[in-house]
Order: structure tokens, then C-alpha cells, then sequence
């Protein structure tokens, strides 16, 4: 690990075991994240993103989850080795996670201050009377209007864009290493979008948080990520800077999703959108060779045959045999 490196997952293996099998959701992904850095992960519904993200902090239960294999290295600790008086001091005070619907994530029973009050008290150790005070200072943080007074109502009594400032407060509270933001704006309007991805992108910067970003839209990952990590079928085929991977895509399927991105410059009519054709594999019964391959406009021979190793240029990983030399013997 570098100095500058908070957080390096090697070679994670999350399995699941069910009836039909073993389900291999997250089968060797490896990827860094350093101090201050956003890294975005995409792909489809089904590509392993959540759980990757899930096994950093172990939040999965098991079983069914078995981590079978790799590292998940913070600070240079593994947290796969952690007890659970490690885990604790782990979650929500040195890495936070915001999950995707906040609706589920609060408590509809408590008060928004007593859900800020029990993180604050558990990991900085304030008094209960100071940490309502500083629960109202973050929920001013972010934005919500007349704070003291919000601050003692319900989670039902919010939208959904203020139930959002309020886990976002709630994540930060402890101004966190890293923060995990799963999704945060599948369930808002566009414009609620955009402002709380420019919040996250504000608080983080402001405290020096490191942000690992899990999202469908390219639009977000261009805007807010230096790095994306692109998933398929539970491994990382493409991962690099997000200048060079929206410049220069070099995997077919980084490619495709890149195509099927709406256009503004072009005219009426001109153009249709892409569709990558078919669907992603069944996880219990992988393919042989590159999972991608049966979709793939551009499959050669080996294809079929080997899972391609990772081709590393310039900062740069892309898992496909059309950048690799051995390619030509297939």
C-alpha cells in the first residue's frame, strides 16, 4: 500500500449459498481508494456493487454471505479479520455508508435528533444534551430549513430528498475516513438529484472525505469521480481515471454503456439509442471464458474459452483479450 492509500480491497470473494447453488456475486475484485479521492463504481443491476460495498463493512449476514476469499485492507488492517468491538469502531465513525432508500434506513419510531444523538454518543462519547445541540448544527449543515424544529419530528414527516439530508448528516457526523454513498438519489426527482450530489460532493470536500460512489448514471460519475471502477458479473472489467474511460473506453462492455447513453448534440431523430444485446449471466452458472463474451459484438475465438487477464497500461485495467497480446494466438 502507498501512503496515500485509506482503503484496498484485494482479490474479494462474497458468495451466497442458496438452493440453486452457489451464487458468486462478488468473485476477485480488487481496487484502491486514496485520501480524498471519489471513486465511482457502475454497472448493471445484478454486477456485484452493492455487495462489494457491503462486505467492507461486513454488514452482510452470514450465512447465506461467506467471504471466501481476499482482503479488505483499511488503513492497512484487514477488516475481514476485525471482531466486532473492531467492527464497531470501524462503522459509522471511520467509514459511513448511505444506503439507497432512506425511507428504510431511519427508524420510523425516533425522532430524527435521537438517530443523530445514538451515533454521536456511541462514537465520540458526548453527553446526550451536547450531542442534540451538534444534531441540529449538522441538519443545518445540510440544508434543512429551521433545524431545531425539524430536528424533533418523524422520518414520515420529511420528503424524500430531506430524508436523505438527514442520513447524509448522519454519515458525516463523525466526520468519517471514508464515505460509501450506495445509490443515494435512485428514488428523487432530477432536480433533488442535483443537489444532493452537489452536498455530498461540498460536505466531503470541506471534511476531506474519501467517497466510494455507487451509481447507474455515467452523468454522476462524470461529474463527481476521479476513478470508476466499471462491474460485470461480479468482477471489475474496466478501472481507471474518469477522463481516460469516457475518452477512451477500452472494454466492449464499458463501450456499450457508454452508447446507450442519452446524447444532447444531436438532432431530431439522428441517431438511435443503444442497447447492449442480451442479458447479463446467471451467477451460479457462469460461462466459461469472459462472461461478457455472449453479448459481445467484438468476441474473438479465445474468448469462449478463457477468462482474460487483466491488461495494465498507464494507471489503467481493462479484463478483455482484444488488448492482450496472447489474443493473437487464440
Amino acid at each position: 500500500m502507498t501512503e496515500e492509500t485509506i482503503l484496498e480491497v484485494r482479490d474479494l470473494c462474497t458468495h451466497f449459498r442458496t438452493d440453486e447453488g452457489l451464487v458468486k456475486a462478488v468473485d476477485g475484485v480488487s481496487f484502491t481508494l486514496n485520501d480524498g479521492e471519489t471513486l465511482g463504481i457502475v454497472g448493471e443491476s445484478g454486477s456485484g456493487k452493492s455487495v462489494t460495498n457491503l462486505s467492507i463493512l461486513r454488514l452482510l449476514p452470514q450465512p447465506p454471505a461467506i467471504h471466501s476469499g481476499g482482503q479488505i485492507l483499511y488503513r492497512g488492517r484487514n477488516i475481514l479479520n476485525m471482531n466486532e468491538s473492531e467492527l464497531r469502531d470501524i462503522r459509522g465513525n471511520k467509514i459511513s455508508m448511505i444506503f439507497q432508500d432512506p425511507m428504510t434506513s431511519l427508524n420510523p419510531y425516533m425522532r430524527i435528533t435521537h438517530q443523530i444523538e445514538e451515533t454521536l454518543m456511541l462514537h465520540q462519547g458526548l453527553p446526550q444534551k451536547q450531542a442534540a445541540e451538534k444534531a441540529v448544527e449538522l441538519l443545518a449543515q445540510v440544508g434543512i430549513p429551521d433545524p431545531r424544529v425539524r430536528a424533533r419530528q418523524y422520518p414520515h414527516q420529511f420528503s424524500g430528498g430531506m430524508r436523505q439530508r438527514v442520513m447524509i448528516a448522519m454519515a458525516l457526523s463523525c466526520r468519517p475516513d471514508i464515505l460509501i454513498a450506495d445509490e443515494p438519489t435512485t428514488a428523487l426527482d432530477v432536480t433533488i438529484q442535483a443537489q444532493i450530489l452537489d452536498l455530498i460532493r461540498e460536505l466531503t470536500r470541506e471534511l476531506g472525505t474519501s467517497v466510494i460512489l455507487i451509481t447507474h448514471d455515467l452523468g454522476v460519475v462524470a461529474g463527481i469521480c476521479d476513478n470508476v471502477a466499471v462491474m460485470y458479473a461480479g468482477r471489475i472489467v474496466e478501472y481507471g481515471p474518469v477522463e481516460e474511460i469516457f475518452a477512451r473506453p477500452q472494454h466492449p462492455y464499458t463501450q456499450g454503456l457508454l452508447r446507450s447513453v442519452p446524447r444532447l448534440d444531436l438532432e431530431p431523430g439522428e441517431g438511435r439509442l443503444y442497447s447492449i444485446p442480451g442479458a447479463p449471466p446467471s451467477l451460479v452458472d457462469l460461462p466459461e471464458g469472459c462472461y461478457f463474451q455472449p453479448r459481445c459484438e467484438h468476441a474473438l475465438p479465445v474468448c469462449s474459452r478463457r477468462y482474460p487477464p487483466e491488461f495494465k497500461t498507464l494507471g489503467r485495467r481493462s479484463a478483455c483479450w482484444l488488448h492482450h497480446p496472447e489474443a493473437e494466438r487464440g
